[in-house]
């Protein structure tokens, strides 16, 4: 349609990717209106800065909820009118499992060209054998995913680079489904017992969330809580404004912080504010937080599911 050839130069690709962007979100949305699965669809795009960068991993945690919970069904893709080398992700594959990791999905379902996972390439050995579940991603799986699919086309990967995107989404607690995709309806087969591979996370998504801020480095700040907010979290509870009495350091939403009482350390989490934000609504209740601040963000200034004590 715009009469571009082979050989394009990478702005002639972007400018033909924001032109493509239009027509591919026309599609999706014409699908969904057809089969009534959400009234509307909203475009995320990504590139692997907002994976990198915890702030804008947190604004597109941010958009995928906010789209969900309005009944809008989230259409990712890479943002490749302004992707270069260096930020891009390179294929669907990895996209996908970046973006459940972002959207804290538990469950991660890649459609290809072939059943699966095989133990050898199922269009050149008779013998091959389609592996149902694997529990643990090792060295002899990835070398058995080096020749089991079909000739790619561009802009998908093979095999092995969806065994690294499950990979990926296993560091986050998300298990990941390997299946057949060129057959209409290719979830409800799937649903319906058809084939695939099944890779295990190995860990729930919270633990593996846990064990990741466990082994954060430094620390941007420090957040004293009294008592009762320390035994609330201790027993599993998230950090609201009321029982904060102080912090220090200049830290921003996303970042690290270390939470202890006046008398020893409680734990560490990721904090929902930032700091000159915070320090508007020390000891004060979640609602009237929203009233001082004139928005509201989270209720907890640190969720449980973002908080690790000891």
């Amino acid at each position: 349609r715009l009469g571009l050839s082979t050989g394009l130069r990478l702005e002639q690709k972007q400018a033909a990717s924001a032109v493509g962007q239009t027509h591919l979100m026309n599609a999706w949305r014409e699908a969904f209106e057809a089969t009534k699965l959400a009234p509307q669809v909203g475009q995320i795009l990504l590139t692997q800065s907002d994976t990198r960068d915890r702030r804008r991993y947190l604004n597109a945690r941010g958009a995928i909820d906010a789209l969900l919970d309005i009944g809008t069904m989230p259409i990712v893709n890479e943002n490749d009118t302004v992707a270069t080398a260096e930020i891009r992700y390179g294929d669907n594959d990895r996209l996908a499992a970046h973006t459940a990791e972002i959207a804290g999905a538990d469950l991660l379902v890649i459609l290809s060209d072939v059943n699966g996972l095989y133990t050898a390439n199922p269009t050149t050995d008779a013998g091959a054998a389609l592996l149902p579940v694997i529990d643990k991603i090792t060295p002899d799986i990835e070398a058995m995913a080096s020749g089991t699919s079909k000739e790619a086309g561009e802009g998908s990967g093979g095999m092995a680079t969806k065994i690294t995107a499950a990979k990926i989404a296993a560091a986050s607690g998300c298990s990941t489904i390997i299946a057949p995709g060129t057959e209409d309806n290719p979830l409800s087969t799937l649903l319906a017992g058809g084939p695939g591979t099944f890779i295990r996370a190995g860990q729930s998504r919270e633990a593996a969330r846990k064990v990741w801020i466990r082994n954060l480095q430094d620390a941007a700040g420090v957040v004293t809580v009294d008592e009762g907010a320390a035994a609330a979290i201790t027993s599993g509870a998230s950090l609201l404004p009321a029982g904060i009495l102080s912090i220090d350091g200049d830290f921003r939403r996303g970042d690290l912080v270390t939470i202890c009482t006046p008398t020893g350390s409680v734990g560490r989490g990721l904090v929902a504010y930032d700091a000159p934000e915070l320090a508007r609504i020390l000891g004060k209740k979640s609602d009237e937080a929203a009233q001082i601040l004139g928005y509201r963000r989270r209720s907890a200034v640190v969720e449980r599911n973002d908080l690790v004590v000891g």
